[in-house]
Protein backbone atom coordinates (compact mmCIF):
# COMPACT_ATOMS: atom_id res chain seq x y z
CA UNK A 1 0.00 0.00 0.00
CA UNK A 2 1.54 3.08 -1.26
CA UNK A 3 -1.61 5.97 -1.00
CA UNK A 4 -2.49 7.50 2.59
CA UNK A 5 -5.86 6.45 3.44
CA UNK A 6 -8.32 9.29 4.39
CA UNK A 7 -9.94 9.96 7.60
CA UNK A 8 -13.07 8.77 9.20
CA UNK A 9 -15.77 10.84 10.62
CA UNK A 10 -18.47 9.97 13.18
CA UNK A 11 -21.43 12.33 13.37
CA UNK A 12 -24.37 12.09 16.27
CA UNK A 13 -23.47 8.29 15.78
CA UNK A 14 -26.18 6.01 18.11
CA UNK A 15 -26.33 2.67 17.73
CA UNK A 16 -28.84 -0.18 18.75
CA UNK A 17 -29.66 -4.02 18.74
CA UNK A 18 -33.04 -4.21 18.43
CA UNK A 19 -34.46 -1.55 21.17
CA UNK A 20 -31.47 -2.34 23.89
CA UNK A 21 -29.35 1.35 23.24
CA UNK A 22 -25.47 0.49 22.45
CA UNK A 23 -23.63 3.49 21.78
CA UNK A 24 -25.04 7.16 22.18
CA UNK A 25 -24.49 10.54 19.74
CA UNK A 26 -20.56 9.42 19.40
CA UNK A 27 -19.13 12.49 17.36
CA UNK A 28 -15.27 12.61 16.04
CA UNK A 29 -12.85 10.94 13.83
CA UNK A 30 -10.36 8.60 13.36
CA UNK A 31 -7.63 10.28 11.69
CA UNK A 32 -5.82 8.85 7.98
CA UNK A 33 -3.13 6.56 9.40
CA UNK A 34 -4.01 6.53 13.21
CA UNK A 35 -3.12 3.27 15.44
CA UNK A 36 -6.41 3.66 18.09
CA UNK A 37 -7.01 1.43 20.80
CA UNK A 38 -11.24 1.23 21.70
CA UNK A 39 -11.46 0.73 25.64
CA UNK A 40 -14.68 0.85 27.95
CA UNK A 41 -16.35 -1.65 30.38
CA UNK A 42 -18.46 -4.87 28.64
CA UNK A 43 -21.18 -3.35 27.47
CA UNK A 44 -19.76 -0.06 26.78
CA UNK A 45 -20.46 -0.02 22.50
CA UNK A 46 -17.07 -0.97 21.52
CA UNK A 47 -18.33 -4.07 19.26
CA UNK A 48 -21.08 -2.27 17.94
CA UNK A 49 -19.32 0.76 16.75
CA UNK A 50 -16.99 -1.43 14.55
CA UNK A 51 -19.95 -2.95 12.98
CA UNK A 52 -21.28 0.01 12.51
CA UNK A 53 -17.61 1.05 10.69
CA UNK A 54 -17.93 -2.11 8.61
CA UNK A 55 -21.45 -1.27 7.83
CA UNK A 56 -22.85 -4.50 9.70
CA UNK A 57 -24.98 -2.16 12.23
CA UNK A 58 -27.26 0.38 10.39
CA UNK A 59 -26.89 3.82 13.16
CA UNK A 60 -30.13 4.66 15.10
CA UNK A 61 -29.26 8.22 14.31
CA UNK A 62 -26.36 9.76 13.04
CA UNK A 63 -24.00 8.12 10.17
CA UNK A 64 -20.24 7.16 9.48
CA UNK A 65 -18.57 9.01 6.53
CA UNK A 66 -16.06 7.22 4.62
CA UNK A 67 -14.05 8.37 1.70
CA UNK A 68 -15.20 6.33 -1.35
CA UNK A 69 -11.62 5.52 -1.99
CA UNK A 70 -12.62 3.44 0.99
CA UNK A 71 -15.31 1.60 0.25
CA UNK A 72 -14.58 -2.32 0.05
CA UNK A 73 -11.31 -1.44 1.83
CA UNK A 74 -11.56 -2.41 5.20
CA UNK A 75 -10.42 -5.23 6.89
CA UNK A 76 -12.51 -6.53 10.00
CA UNK A 77 -11.15 -9.19 12.37
CA UNK A 78 -14.42 -10.34 14.85
CA UNK A 79 -13.78 -11.72 18.20
CA UNK A 80 -12.96 -15.48 18.04
CA UNK A 81 -15.61 -16.42 19.33
CA UNK A 82 -17.98 -15.51 16.66
CA UNK A 83 -15.66 -18.02 13.78
CA UNK A 84 -16.66 -21.26 13.09
CA UNK A 85 -13.68 -23.27 13.38
CA UNK A 86 -15.22 -27.12 12.39
CA UNK A 87 -15.30 -25.90 8.69
CA UNK A 88 -12.52 -28.40 7.28
CA UNK A 89 -10.01 -25.80 6.04
CA UNK A 90 -6.18 -26.10 5.95
CA UNK A 91 -4.08 -22.85 7.34
CA UNK A 92 -3.18 -22.11 3.61
CA UNK A 93 -7.00 -22.49 2.67
CA UNK A 94 -7.85 -19.98 5.16
CA UNK A 95 -5.05 -17.51 4.49
CA UNK A 96 -6.03 -17.82 1.07
CA UNK A 97 -8.93 -16.02 1.25
CA UNK A 98 -7.07 -12.92 1.52
CA UNK A 99 -7.29 -12.56 -1.57
CA UNK A 100 -11.19 -12.34 -2.56
CA UNK A 101 -11.38 -8.89 -3.22
CA UNK A 102 -9.13 -9.44 -5.69
CA UNK A 103 -9.83 -12.85 -7.05
CA UNK A 104 -14.08 -12.67 -6.21
CA UNK A 105 -15.76 -16.32 -6.35
CA UNK A 106 -14.54 -17.13 -9.94
CA UNK A 107 -11.04 -15.91 -10.15
CA UNK A 108 -8.30 -18.49 -10.09
CA UNK A 109 -4.98 -17.96 -8.22
CA UNK A 110 -1.87 -18.35 -9.25
CA UNK A 111 1.68 -19.20 -8.21
CA UNK A 112 1.93 -15.52 -7.33
CA UNK A 113 -0.78 -15.44 -5.06
CA UNK A 114 -0.04 -18.84 -3.70
CA UNK A 115 3.28 -17.63 -2.61
CA UNK A 116 1.69 -13.91 -1.23
CA UNK A 117 0.06 -16.43 0.84
CA UNK A 118 3.18 -18.44 2.03
CA UNK A 119 4.99 -15.45 2.68
CA UNK A 120 1.80 -14.01 4.85
CA UNK A 121 1.67 -17.21 6.87
CA UNK A 122 5.71 -16.99 7.27
CA UNK A 123 5.31 -13.19 8.47
CA UNK A 124 3.12 -14.16 11.09
CA UNK A 125 5.48 -17.24 12.73
CA UNK A 126 3.56 -20.60 11.15
CA UNK A 127 6.02 -22.03 8.92
CA UNK A 128 4.93 -25.70 8.49
CA UNK A 129 1.94 -25.43 9.49
CA UNK A 130 0.38 -24.42 5.84
CA UNK A 131 -1.16 -27.78 5.68
CA UNK A 132 -2.47 -28.43 9.05
CA UNK A 133 -6.52 -28.46 9.45
CA UNK A 134 -7.15 -24.88 11.36
CA UNK A 135 -9.58 -27.52 13.47
CA UNK A 136 -6.28 -27.89 15.21
CA UNK A 137 -4.72 -25.18 16.35
CA UNK A 138 -3.79 -23.29 19.79
CA UNK A 139 -5.71 -19.74 20.17
CA UNK A 140 -2.69 -18.16 19.63
CA UNK A 141 -2.16 -20.35 16.10
CA UNK A 142 -5.71 -19.75 14.78
CA UNK A 143 -5.39 -16.10 15.74
CA UNK A 144 -1.99 -15.90 13.73
CA UNK A 145 -3.86 -17.52 10.84
CA UNK A 146 -6.00 -15.08 10.71
CA UNK A 147 -3.85 -12.05 10.85
CA UNK A 148 -1.88 -13.62 7.98
CA UNK A 149 -5.21 -13.55 6.24
CA UNK A 150 -5.35 -9.60 6.73
CA UNK A 151 -2.16 -8.97 5.59
CA UNK A 152 -3.08 -10.36 2.36
CA UNK A 153 -6.02 -8.27 1.78
CA UNK A 154 -3.50 -5.04 2.34
CA UNK A 155 -6.41 -2.93 3.44
CA UNK A 156 -5.81 0.93 4.01
CA UNK A 157 -8.31 0.52 7.22
CA UNK A 158 -7.88 -2.67 9.73
CA UNK A 159 -10.73 -3.28 12.54
CA UNK A 160 -9.93 -5.70 15.29
CA UNK A 161 -12.05 -6.74 17.79
CA UNK A 162 -10.14 -8.06 20.78
CA UNK A 163 -7.39 -9.41 18.76
CA UNK A 164 -5.32 -10.22 21.76
CA UNK A 165 -7.74 -11.81 24.46
CA UNK A 166 -7.41 -15.49 25.39
CA UNK A 167 -3.63 -15.83 23.35
CA UNK A 168 -0.50 -16.43 24.69
CA UNK A 169 2.33 -13.53 25.57
CA UNK A 170 4.35 -14.33 22.85
CA UNK A 171 1.64 -14.53 20.24
CA UNK A 172 0.90 -11.36 21.05
CA UNK A 173 4.03 -10.08 21.20
CA UNK A 174 4.54 -10.86 17.82
CA UNK A 175 1.02 -9.54 16.27
CA UNK A 176 1.47 -6.02 18.12
CA UNK A 177 4.48 -6.10 16.38
CA UNK A 178 2.71 -6.59 13.47
CA UNK A 179 0.24 -3.73 14.46
CA UNK A 180 3.43 -1.54 14.63
CA UNK A 181 4.61 -2.56 10.61
CA UNK A 182 0.60 -1.54 9.74
CA UNK A 183 0.52 1.98 11.75
CA UNK A 184 4.64 2.69 10.06
CA UNK A 185 2.82 1.65 6.44
CA UNK A 186 0.24 4.88 7.13
CA UNK A 187 -2.97 2.18 7.59
CA UNK A 188 -5.50 3.36 9.64
CA UNK A 189 -6.07 0.63 12.58
CA UNK A 190 -8.89 0.95 15.11
CA UNK A 191 -8.71 -2.05 17.96
CA UNK A 192 -11.26 -3.62 20.59
CA UNK A 193 -8.86 -3.89 23.99
CA UNK A 194 -9.20 -4.75 27.55
CA UNK A 195 -5.76 -4.54 28.89
CA UNK A 196 -4.81 -0.76 29.68
CA UNK A 197 -0.97 -1.40 30.06
CA UNK A 198 -0.98 -2.66 26.54
CA UNK A 199 -2.76 0.12 25.54
CA UNK A 200 -0.19 2.13 27.01
CA UNK A 201 2.44 0.72 25.39
CA UNK A 202 1.53 0.26 22.09
CA UNK A 203 -1.73 2.63 21.37
CA UNK A 204 -0.52 6.38 20.40
CA UNK A 205 -4.52 6.56 20.76
CA UNK A 206 -7.55 5.72 22.50
CA UNK A 207 -11.38 6.56 22.59
CA UNK A 208 -12.97 5.50 25.94
CA UNK A 209 -16.42 4.61 25.78
CA UNK A 210 -19.20 3.94 28.57
CA UNK A 211 -21.94 3.87 25.31
CA UNK A 212 -20.70 7.30 24.64
CA UNK A 213 -17.50 9.25 24.17
CA UNK A 214 -15.96 9.95 27.82
CA UNK A 215 -12.49 10.80 26.24
CA UNK A 216 -10.78 10.78 23.11
CA UNK A 217 -6.96 11.66 21.96
CA UNK A 218 -4.29 10.94 23.22
CA UNK A 219 -3.59 7.94 25.83
CA UNK A 220 -2.12 9.29 28.07
CA UNK A 221 -4.54 11.83 28.12
CA UNK A 222 -7.76 9.25 27.69
CA UNK A 223 -6.76 6.76 30.57
CA UNK A 224 -6.71 9.08 33.48
CA UNK A 225 -7.95 7.66 36.74
CA UNK A 226 -11.20 10.26 36.38
CA UNK A 227 -12.17 9.08 33.15
CA UNK A 228 -11.84 5.35 33.65
CA UNK A 229 -14.06 5.91 37.48
CA UNK A 230 -16.49 7.69 35.43
CA UNK A 231 -16.45 4.85 33.03
CA UNK A 232 -17.17 2.28 35.94
CA UNK A 233 -19.81 4.61 37.54
CA UNK A 234 -21.95 5.23 34.30
CA UNK A 235 -21.28 1.78 33.73
CA UNK A 236 -22.83 0.47 37.21
CA UNK A 237 -26.27 2.89 36.00
CA UNK A 238 -26.58 0.99 33.08
CA UNK A 239 -30.37 0.32 32.09
CA UNK A 240 -31.25 -1.14 29.08
CA UNK A 241 -35.16 -0.68 29.61
CA UNK A 242 -34.68 3.05 30.03
CA UNK A 243 -36.05 5.32 27.06
CA UNK A 244 -33.87 6.94 24.29
CA UNK A 245 -32.21 9.83 25.16
CA UNK A 246 -33.47 13.12 22.82
CA UNK A 247 -29.94 15.01 23.11
CA UNK A 248 -29.24 17.11 20.14
CA UNK A 249 -27.10 16.22 17.40
CA UNK A 250 -23.53 16.98 19.17
CA UNK A 251 -20.89 19.48 17.60
CA UNK A 252 -18.43 17.51 15.11
CA UNK A 253 -15.10 16.89 16.76
CA UNK A 254 -13.17 15.03 19.57
CA UNK A 255 -14.57 14.47 22.74
CA UNK A 256 -12.28 14.57 25.97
Amino acid sequence: MTERPAAIELHNLTLAHGEHPALHHLSGCFEAGSLTAVVGPNGAGKSSLLAALMGLLMPRTGCVRMPKELKGRVAYLPQQAEIDRAFPLQVLDVVMLGHWRRLGAFGAATGGHVEQALGAIRAVGLTGFEQRAVGELSAGQFQRVLFARLLLQDAPVILLDEPFNGIDQRTTADLLAVLKRWHEEARTVVAVLHDLEQVRAHFPQTLLLARESLAWGPTAEVLQPANLQRAGRMAEAWDDRAAWCERAPSTMGKSG
